[in-house]
């Protein structure tokens, strides 16, 4: 429940950031602002959005493939006509002031986790256990490069102050850099990224619905998928309705609060990964780490120790949040146990959770 949580809610952090762009590249200046437009915007993109989801995984798959060709090619066409305009002394300035940390590491972390979500999705992939391995390498790459390189030009190249950072900056930059068509174009490239964004997370948390209910977690209509599309409506329903809730909160808490359920989620990944391979070393497992317990430990450890600085600086707030959708999902395991022992609903006991079977 907290992965899952913690990916719906990070979902509406991305019709918030079309939003954004939308609003600073005077396309629609009015969903640049609180109010009821840029509330309309939101929901009918979310709305709309997981209507395309509900096409199937491989018009999500290769519509991001597409998605990702198109959304980088403006940032690779400023990164190269940033060259000559580069000034290595730029990226040596300090800023004054206070600095807020707390914001720093969240959308640091934002911006790079979720890694793990594809495994929700595995069922749908040909021969997972070679291409999973083969995709994360090449993600690897593609994602350092396309956030170190376009910020080293953008603020190598330009002398803005730090109060210009905000969302849907990097487009004015490229406008410096490059004249008004390529600012437009990285707009819309950051617009287009953010959807598929939108659409990937929106799949992941879907599947991850299907699986709990494909293990009896769930009542069996989670489980129900479309019969000409095979996605699971049911879940994509629920998850739509979610981040159309959650998207009332501002970024910064959305951002904050996935953070929070994401790590608290990771944290007792590590943990199980770790207990599994102690207790069962021998288990047949589709996958395995080629490394001994201590290595494993170690390994471990580095992500735990940021995982936990990530939910040890969250504001009050977000505390308050993740523990009231931490005390619901608890409480939603409650009334499932109950529900299957009672025979209340359908729940499907095909496949076991037990490790040992």
């Amino acid at each position: 429940m907290w992965k899952y949580l913690s990916i719906v809610i990070n979902v509406a952090a991305y019709t918030a950031l079309i939003a954004d762009y939308l609003g600073r590249s005077g396309v629609a200046p009015a969903v640049a602002q609180p109010g009821g437009a840029r509330t309309g915007a939101v929901i009918g993109m979310t709305l709309l959005l997981s209507f395309v989801n509900y096409a199937g995984v491989s018009v999500v798959g290769w519509g991001a493939v597409a998605l990702g060709i198109v959304s980088l090619a403006p940032f690779v066409l400023m990164t190269a006509m940033a060259v000559p305009k580069v000034r290595p002394s730029r990226w040596a300035l300090q800023v004054k002031g206070k600095k807020d940390w707390r914001l720093f590491f969240n959308t640091l972390f934002w911006n790079l986790n979720y890694w793990d979500c594809a495994s929700t999705m595995a069922g749908e992939v040909e021969r997972p256990e070679q291409t999973f391995p083969r995709a994360l390498a090449v993600a690897v790459v593609l994602i350092a490069g396309s956030y170190l390189l376009p910020l080293m030009a953008a603020t190598g190249a330009t002398d803005a102050s730090p109060d210009a950072w905000v969302n849907g900056y990097l487009a004015d930059a490229a406008g410096i850099i490059g004249g008004t068509w390529l600012k437009y174009w990285t707009g819309a490239g950051a617009v287009i990224s953010s959807i598929g964004m939108f659409e990937a997370q929106m799949s992941s948390g879907a599947f991850q619905l299907l699986g709990m209910a494909d293990m009896g977690l769930l009542p069996a209509f989670f489980s129900r998928r479309a019969a000409s599309t095979g996605t699971p409506w049911v879940a994509i329903t629920l998850s739509t309705v979610v981040t159309i809730v959650v998207s009332f909160l501002c970024f910064d808490d959305v951002v904050a609060t996935a953070n929070f359920l994401y790590s608290l989620g990771t944290l007792l990944e590590f943990a199980s990964f770790l207990w599994l391979r102690a207790k069962h070393p021998a288990m047949k497992r589709p996958y395995r780490v080629p490394l001994p317990l201590p290595a494993l430990v170690a390994m471990c450890a580095v992500p735990s120790a940021f995982l936990a600085y990530v939910c040890v600086v969250a504001e009050w707030k977000v505390f308050a949040l993740a523990a009231g959708l931490t005390m619901l999902g608890v409480g939603w395991h409650g009334v499932m146990r109950v529900c299957k022992a009672k025979k209340l609903l359908r729940f499907n006991n095909t496949v076991s959770a037990d490790p040992q079977q």
